[in-house]
Order: C-alpha cells, then structure tokens, then sequence
C-alpha cells in the first residue's frame, strides 16, 4: 500500500512543469503535486532575464526523453526540427559539418518557442492526475521540521509537503530561503537574442560561429523559415549595438554571418542579456532540492541548459518514485543524496566543458588562436573525434 507523500515544486516554467508531469505519469497520483507559479502563462507577454523564455535548441536525446514521459506531443506543434549543425570558426576555413542522416537519425534536434510551449504544459498540468496548481501565487516564507515543510503562499494559504522543489530560476527564491549559496562567474559578454528573416529558408540548418575575442554567433531555426539569432560579444560592445537602427544591425550581421542564408532581410524583437555562470553549492538541503537554472545557469555558447536541467528532473523523479514504492520518506536526506550522487558528475561536466570554451574565446593568445582552428580541422576530418563532439549535441 502506498503512503501518500507531497512534493511542492515552485516555478512553473519548462522545468518545474515538466518535473509534475513526469512525477505524476511514474506515481499514477499516488503522490500529490503542488505548483506555485507567480504569473499565468497566458498573461505573461514579458521577457524575463532567461534566454529561455524565447526559443530553446533540444537535443535528440532529450526529445526522446520527453516522449517518455507523455510530454513531446504537446510541445510538436511548436518545435523546428535540426537536420544539419555547421560549427565554424569566424574569418577562417575551419568548420564541421553534422548532418542528421549520417547517424541514421531523423533529426539532430529541436527549436521550441518556450512561451507557446510554457502555455501548453500549463494546460496538460490541469488535467493531470495528482496535480494542484496555485497560480497566481508568490511563495512568502518556509518553516522545515523533522517530518515536513510548511510553505507560506503571499495570499496566507499555507501548504505541508515533505519535499520542496526550487525550479524558478537563477538565485532561486526557495534556494535562498534555504541557506543555499551560488559560485557565479561575470563573463563581462551580453547576449543579444532577435529573430532573423533571411532571403533563403533555413532548410533546418543551424549553425554556430566561433571568434576568438568576440565571442560567438548562433542561427537556430524556426517556424515560418527564420532563425532565431543568439549573438555573445564583450559588454563594451552593448552600448554601439544598441544605438544600431535595423538597417545598421542586418548590416553587420551580414558580414559577421555570411551568405549561408541568402539576405538578411530583417531583424526584429532584440532583446539583451548579460551573461554569467552561476552554479550551486550543493543541490540539496534538508529537504529541499533544485532543478535547471536554479541548480545552475550556463552560458548559451553550447545550448545545453535545459538539455542538462531536463535530465535532472528525469533522475529526480525516477528516484522519487522509487522511494515512494519502497515506502521511503520522499523527502529524507538519504533519497535526496541519491539525486545530488546521481547527477553530480553530468553538472560537473558540462559545467565544465561550457565554461572551458567560453574562456578559451577570450583568450588572446595565437597559440590559442591555431589551436582552436587545428582542432576544428581535427574533428571536420577525423571520424573518431567528430563523433565526441556529435555525442556533446546530441
């Protein structure tokens, strides 16, 4: 017989959202659910400060763990498939070709507009099973004990869970609360995010220029044959791109970019971003654990956020399932030590592999600068290490 145990997820974006599916499709509602999210999607028009509340590259393997759990057939609608990734290194011959088909693959992996899809799972959660939403609502304050938490919504509503979950963003609200601490690196770069329109359709070409110095430059398509631009320059250059007409700005990016997609006609909604790595100390606390961008936010340059935090919410609701089916205390230190073990060397990983590169394109050194064109060259003509880097997208 199941004991009937509840989890409290605050944040209803992708992450959390896809956190109560999952937890609700392994348990079949012998769990409960609360959500607290601030917002209503569908009143939402704001940008927040999370690249992701525009379009978010997925891989493949995250695509397949989506359809897993129920979740891939409402996002669909809303996702442009990758066939091809140019990697290249800006001013030189350097580039990889990968191409989906040669993997024997249908797709490499997917563009979603997050707004659209946030909307979407918003509406999947009111119909599942185990699953109450309060929204909208703002977490107040949290008391934790021996046996449970006790939350204070802003309305005064108070909800009891034995486990906590921070899934709203960098510097998490619930993180703090929890005496958690952060490790954040200033990368002094901005990302400048629009949508592009170009004279040729994008054919599901994405394509990821490198510069040694200035950073990087990405075109992910998107529905309606655009793409969607994530350029990440020196914060010194914010001020000059900002004063840019559109005109000026398609001007530039024509010459940074190239012809590969025929003109660049227009660029519309710019939005921009300073960038910074921020991690966690530790991911869990007495009975508290973090997920996604709460657990640690990454630089775009490899597109790996929610790719990495997605895994995350897979594990942790693996093991919280299997907790519950062992009659253990979802919430006890020793089942939350299972998800930090678990996930520990992943985060480690990518953490790494993301910030190693942002800091060698902001190396000035020329030894530097011939590595990264020799290495480029290395994976374009050597199988073996082409498939390293094809298993990092994937």
């Amino acid at each position: 017989m199941f004991i009937i145990m509840t989890v409290t997820i605050i944040g209803c974006g992708l992450t959390g959202a896809t956190l109560a599916l999952a937890l609700s499709k392994l348990t079949k509602g012998n769990i409960t659910i609360n959500v607290i999210e601030a917002v209503m999607p569908a009143l939402d028009s704001s940008f927040s400060s999370s690249l992701s509340d525009r379009y978010i590259a997925i891989t493949y393997s995250t695509c397949c763990e989506l359809k897993s759990i129920g979740i891939w057939s409402v996002l669909a609608s809303y996702a442009t498939a990758i066939t091809y990734v140019e990697v290249s290194n800006s001013g030189t011959c350097s580039k990889v070709g990968i191409n989906a088909a040669d993997y024997y693959l249908p797709v490499l992996g997917y563009v979603i507009n997050i707004n659209h899809a946030k909307k979407k799972l918003f509406n999947l959660l009111q119909l599942s099973t185990g699953v109450k939403i309060y929204c909208p609502a703002v977490l107040k304050n949290i008391n934790r004990n021996n046996q449970n938490t006790i939350l204070t919504l802003d309305n005064g509503q108070q909800l009891i869970s034995q486990l906590m979950v921070a899934a709203d963003g960098t510097l998490s609200k619930l993180a703090v609360m929890s005496g958690i601490r952060w490790n954040t690196i200033n990368y002094k770069q901005i990302a400048v995010i629009a949508d592009v329109s170009t004279s040729l359709h994008h054919r599901g070409y994405a394509f990821e220029m490198f510069s040694i110095n200035n950073g990087s430059l990405a075109l992910l398509p998107i529905q309606g044959g655009n793409s969607s631009l994530i350029w990440c320059l020196p914060d010194k250059f914010k001020t000059e791109i900002y004063s840019w007409n559109n005109i000026k700005f398609c001007q530039v990016l024509q010459k940074k970019f190239g012809w590969r997609l025929g003109k660049i006609n227009d660029v519309r909604a710019r939005q921009y971003y300073n960038l910074k790595l921020c991690y966690a100390e530790r991911h869990i606390t007495h009975r508290v654990a973090l997920i996604g961008n709460a657990a640690q936010t990454l630089h775009p340059i490899l597109g790996q956020g929610f790719n990495l935090g997605l895994r995350d919410v897979i594990t942790l609701a693996e093991i919280l399932n299997n907790a519950l089916v062992q009659g253990d205390d979802i919430g006890s230190y020793a089942v939350l030590v299972r998800y930090q073990q678990r996930r520990l060397l992943d985060q480690k990983k990518i953490i790494c592999i993301t910030d190693g590169l942002v800091k060698l394109l902001t190396n000035k050194n020329n030894i530097i600068r011939l590595g990264l064109n020799l290495g480029l060259f290395a994976f374009a003509n050597i199988p073996c290490l082409r498939n390293i880097l094809v298993r990092q997208i994937l």
